[in-house]
């Protein structure tokens, strides 16, 4: 082989193996970035499913298993109010990931999921403790709750804010929870 012929391998060779190399070294960051450690100590990143605003399907237990709290927002694309709240929700979203887990649930999309929860009107938010229980508003909070209990137990199963919240009204809700700015 001439001196051109190994020219023309090596160069493309170590073009590709940079690029390799650039890929590798930003992948291996992001797995570095923001790690929440669950009880047995296993790394989850806030990119994962369970961080995730948008869902179609919710598994309440494996969410509660987070030791978070928990935001269920119920909403549809048609509603004004809830497009009025949805870029405070994103916002939230992003200001508590790995703090807390706010999920956003479509009621057209997803009528299987609402249909667990006591939803009259949209939007509606459902709040639930780090510990899996039900929120309970503090005397500071100031926002208007509605308790839902289970009818043969008399236990208090949610507790639901019906209407739009502000992006200061769910900081407010949060640092309530125990949730650290």
């Amino acid at each position: 082989m001439n001196k051109k012929s190994i020219v023309k391998i090596i160069i493309p060779v170590c073009v590709i193996l940079i690029i390799a190399g650039i890929w590798i070294i930003k992948n291996a960051d992001k797995s570095m970035e923001n790690p929440i450690y669950s009880k047995e100590g296993s790394n989850t990143h806030p990119d994962d499913e369970v961080f995730a605003l948008e869902i179609s399907s919710l598994d309440l237990e494996a969410l509660k298993s987070h030791e978070l709290p928990i935001i269920l927002d119920f909403e549809a694309d048609y509603c004004s109010p809830c497009r009025e709240m949805k870029p405070a929700l994103k916002a939230i979203h992003e200001q508590m990931l790995g703090k807390a887990i706010v999920k956003y649930i479509d009621v057209e999309k997803s009528s299987d999921i609402a249909s667990d929860f006591p939803i009259q009107v949209i939007p509606t938010q459902i709040f639930i403790n780090a510990d899996g229980s039900p929120y309970i508003p503090g005397d500071k909070v100031g926002i208007e709750f509605t308790r839902y209990s289970y009818r043969e137990t008399g236990e208090h199963a949610f507790t639901v804010h019906q209407g739009g919240l502000t992006l200061e009204q769910m900081q407010m809700i949060l640092k309530d929870m125990g949730v650290a700015e």
